[in-house]
């Protein structure tokens, strides 16, 4: 009910004092009990000895763990001055906020920190995180967890604000085409039409499904540095008894050159503007899931500055950057969460339902981002694919003359072995398709892997239907003990077949047959 400019102001003046004052204290390790202090200072509008007179309401401002805080600060190579240049120098600018909690958000001018209000619930629960908070990111810089910078509380006039200070996951400089705010969950995950009118909508779930529903495609090596990072992050929150977190997901489509170099033009205004140019570590996508050691110049993107944008491909080829981070992870599963899931159980079905106990809930994320969101493309290699390519092409041949002069008795007395099996088409589609579309993964494994799983069965062994054997003799007399071979692999339900070509010349287009045995 504050005015939002009020706000602004009482924050950037709180944030100014503390963090000077916090200068003229002695660098030190985080002991345990620093995680716990709360320091508070007044500041009444006429001003003190300490601290500076200004135009708004007396205030007091409180500051949660400071020298943690600073600690945190420090990892992420923040220095004083810019994290102060930052939030004061300019006005802050709000921003709507897509989601249910009510939340103000704030982002500074140089697009650098996002301010958001928390409840009261969730400042608490985030000091009680700290202490496993700072050993996490001991161990782990490169996270896409929120990393936090501050939090502050303002008192004026008998209410409490409480405010923390987080990395800013989507750079405003770049025009972000779509947002998404995933959870896992597809019970009412829809935008809104109000959400939908908006510039610049918030998608949910469902409206990805329905929009990208191939996925976004990602080398293997970017893929699998993804999957780590946000299999670590999720047990990381499922330790803490954390849930109903999302996955920010901002997606930037490299269509025209006119957007990228607006972007880059914007952006480098941004970083004139401020002292040293220091940028914060860790905090781009690309830069949260790479290992150590690596740095942003190992990824090769046709743009000069992809501001650290994480390349990707959608389903129909365009090249994209994707911005992410994992937000609202201050829910604790207490009380409130579990009455509301008990309640949405009885009346929905409990396992779409988004609030879920922790360690379901982790699966069920991991799983919804590992099978319907991002994807790894397949690169073949050339000179094996070639001799696949031949061996599967004369077995398409072979297959369907076969096909076309038995196909009414093999309807009739093989129906139901084949009843499980895929059709011919299909089967030569899938296996080919790898081949026509190198830049689409695959629905099934690779030939490569059916080769190694595969059981050569020789034909003098197979089994022969007696009555098949004496309505064609024809069929099998030639090929009887001969050593041709055809390879069979039984995985997922499906049938891969590859076919050694022959070395025997056949004297008859008919005299090659093809079986396929479940």
């Amino acid at each position: 009910q504050t005015a939002s400019s009020a706000i602004k102001g009482t924050i950037q003046l709180g944030i100014g004092y503390t963090v000077g004052n916090l200068t003229s204290k002695p660098d030190r390790d985080v002991l345990m009990q620093d995680f716990y202090v709360v320091e508070s200072v007044f500041l009444p509008s006429e001003g003190s000895n300490l601290t500076p007179a200004h135009h708004y309401p007396d205030f007091r401002f409180k500051t949660y763990a400071p020298l943690a805080f600073r600690y945190f600060r420090e990892l992420f190579g923040i220095k004083p001055d810019d994290y102060l240049y930052s939030i004061c120098s300019e006005p802050l600018i709000e921003l709507s906020n897509p989601g249910a909690s009510g939340s103000l958000f704030f982002v500074t001018s140089d697009d650098e920190f996002i301010i958001k209000t928390v409840q009261h619930k969730e400042a608490e629960f985030l000091q009680k995180l700290l202490p496993g908070y700072y050993m996490n990111l001991n161990q782990n810089p490169r996270t896409l967890l929120p990393k936090f910078y501050g939090l502050y509380c303002v008192q004026s006039g008998g209410i409490n604000i409480r405010i923390v200070v987080m990395n800013n996951v989507l750079p405003r400089a770049l025009k972000m085409n779509f947002t998404y705010d995933l959870k896992g969950s597809t019970y009412k995950r829809r935008a809104s039409r109000k959400e939908r009118e908006k510039s610049n909508p918030t998608f949910k779930d469902l409206d990805f499904l329905q929009d990208m529903h191939e996925g976004l495609y990602f080398d293997s090596e970017t893929h699998s540095a993804l999957m780590k990072t946000l299999q670590r992050d999720c047990r990381v929150l499922e330790s803490f008894k954390i849930m109903d977190y999302s996955l920010l997901l901002g997606i930037h489509i490299l269509n025209s050159n006119m957007k990228e170099k607006e972007g880059e033009s914007s952006q480098s205004a941004l970083d004139a503007k401020r002292p040293g140019g220091q940028k914060v570590l860790y905090s781009t996508a690309m830069e949260s899931i790479q290992g150590p050691g690596k740095s942003g110049d190992s990824v090769t993107t046709e743009t000069a500055n992809t501001m650290g944008g994480i390349p990707a491909k959608s389903h129909k080829g365009e090249k994209l950057l994707l911005f992410m981070g994992i937000i609202d992870i201050l829910q604790s599963y207490r009380l409130m969460k579990k009455l509301e899931h008990s309640w949405k159980a009885l009346v929905y079905d409990g396992d779409t339902v988004s609030v879920h106990r922790p360690s379901f809930y982790a699966d069920r994320f991991l799983k919804f981002m590992s099978t319907r969101v991002f994807k790894k493309v397949q690169a073949l290699k050339s000179s094996p694919s070639k001799k696949r390519c031949n061996s599967i092409t004369a077995l398409k041949a072979a297959s369907q003359e076969i096909v076309c002069a038995v196909s009414q008795e093999w309807k009739d007395e093989k129906h139901g072995i084949l009843a499980e099996g895929q059709s011919y088409a299909s089967l030569d589609e899938e296996v080919l398709a790898s081949r026509h579309r190198p830049d689409l993964v695959p629905s099934t494994p690779s030939l490569f892997e059916a080769a190694s799983l595969a059981t050569t069965i020789s034909s003098s062994s197979l089994n022969v239907d007696e009555h098949y054997q004496r309505d064609q003799p024809m069929l099998y007399s030639s090929s009887k003990g001969l050593p041709s071979s055809s390879t069979f692999t039984l995985e997922d339900s499906a049938i891969y077949l590859t076919s050694e070509q022959s070395t025997l010349e056949m004297e008859n287009d008919n005299a090659s047959v093809l079986d396929v045995y479940l």
